[in-house]
């Protein structure tokens, strides 16, 4: 049976989740949640490769949610990790819609939070657990959060939480965890990183993969701009936004953290009120603010970093914006995919400086096309002026007071005898006790006089 052939009632669901689907309005599985349904639902362990907004959440949790019994008891039986907080409260969200007539008890946690809240939530008893690495390691530590009755562990988003650098938590929470237990993981891409994580700990594991890494998205339209420097892509930037029609949900990515509040600055200036920003310096209230201010059309431009490119999930964005060129083709593909979701029309476009054109050459050479170049707008002032990272860097070559590696200078002396003892560690207290005669245990008074008669 062909995947667009299936619909929801082909899988073997049951009636409280039929109805949850129902009331979302959800008639055909997407191609990962048909694939992987069976297999997630075998108990075996299963590496799933899909790209961002296929449904990945529910391809998990729908097997799950059908055959986890009724409980009542305190520790958790699922645990869920992702890599970002955003992501946390997204998952949570999703698995409440799905759970809506099941009797399951869901928890979201995570850093920059107060901890003794969610110590108090985890005591209360909990069947699901959706977390960061870092924040549920913390509560297991402490004790409050006992995971040896975890059945089954969902790593979602697998290559963000290793690009993040969770891998050492990841391997913490692995051996702190029952050795038979079910292992479920989905990631965008493979890379060499995940490959090796699913070796050390995955069981001959099913593999589930729905359409290549590389693959661009058949309904995003991709095009670029050749932009001299960081104010004229603002000057390029403030021009499109003019058409508040067209650009009515924009996306705009950028490289670095300092960059993002530099462009909100200016687009605030330009357009008050319509802008938003994301990225990991902004605090958890923040960034949740932010994004829940553009889902509703508060705002209609976003602006973020690469940690926010993966998982998260907004509905209708109408352009994805890269104002820098990303220099890995997999996070371009990860960015753009935020447009053109639920097969609708996408838009993506990126801005490339002289710098980012072998970024560019990467990226379609990583997709085996082309990505069209639009000639860039007359109208649009072309800036002179430079940030301090497009700045050249000085080299003062003949500088006649620039001291070379190994010139030394006139205030140098070598040390005094006395200052070159040697740093004897542990062992000088040894050296001490052998030249004064110290007895070897406190309580032997009669060390000394044994000595003293030899």
């Amino acid at each position: 049976m062909e995947n667009d052939a299936i619909s929801f009632e082909d899988l073997n669901l049951n009636t409280p989740l039929y109805n949850a689907l129902n009331d979302l309005g959800f008639v055909k599985p997407t191609p990962i949640q048909a694939e992987a349904f069976n297999l997630v639902a075998s108990g075996k362990d299963v590496v799933g490769i899909a790209q961002t907004g296929t449904g990945k959440t529910f391809a998990y949790m729908l097997p799950i949610l059908r055959h986890l019994k009724y409980s009542t008891q305190e520790n958790p039986r699922v645990l869920i990790l992702v890599p970002t907080r955003e992501l946390v409260v997204q998952v949570v969200d999703e698995i409440e819609k799905l759970a809506a007539y099941i009797n399951v008890r869901v928890l979201g946690v995570y850093g920059g939070t107060n901890i003794n809240t969610q110590k108090q939530a985890v005591a209360q008893g909990q069947d699901i657990i959706v977390a960061t690495p870092g924040r549920l390691f913390d509560l297991a530590v402490s004790h409050v959060l006992q995971l040896k009755s975890i059945q089954k562990l969902v790593i979602d988003e697998v290559d963000v939480m290793l690009d993040l650098g969770f891998r050492h938590q990841l391997l913490n929470i692995f051996d702190i965890l029952p050795e038979r237990r079910q292992n479920i993981m989905f990631s965008a891409t493979m890379t060499e990183d995940v490959d090796e994580l699913i070796t050390d700990f995955f069981i001959n594991p099913e593999r589930v993969t729905i359409a290549v890494s590389g693959t661009p998205l058949h309904n995003i339209e991709q095009r670029r701009y050749d932009v001299a420097n960081f104010h004229t892509k603002t000057n390029l930037l403030e021009h499109l936004l003019q058409d508040t029609e067209i650009y009515h949900k924009v996306l705009v990515f950028v490289a670095f953290k300092r960059l993002a509040d530099l462009l909100y600055d200016e687009l605030e200036e330009r357009f008050p009120g319509q802008s938003c920003v994301i990225h990991s310096n902004k605090t958890q209230n923040y960034r949740l603010r932010s994004i829940e201010q553009f889902r509703a059309g508060d705002n209609r431009v976003l602006i973020a970093t690469d940690v926010m490119a993966r998982g998260l999930d907004i509905e209708n964005i109408s352009h994805v914006i890269n104002f820098d060129t990303p220099k890995f083709p997999e996070n371009y593909m990860h960015r753009i995919g935020r447009t053109g979701r639920a097969e609708q029309q996408g838009q993506a476009l990126t801005f490339s400086t002289e710098k980012e054109q072998e970024a560019i050459e990467t990226i379609q050479e990583y997709m085996d096309m082309t990505i069209t170049l639009i000639p860039f707008p007359e109208n649009v002032e072309i800036s002179k002026q430079l940030i301090e990272e497009e700045r050249p860097q000085i080299r003062e070559r003949n500088n006649p007071t620039k001291r070379t590696e190994d010139a030394v200078g006139p205030a140098f002396h070598e040390k005094k005898d006395k200052n070159k003892k040697e740093n004897l560690g542990g062992s000088y207290k040894f050296k001490i006790a052998s030249k004064y005669k110290k007895p070897k245990t406190r309580g032997d008074k009669n060390y000394n006089k044994r000595n003293k008669r030899k």
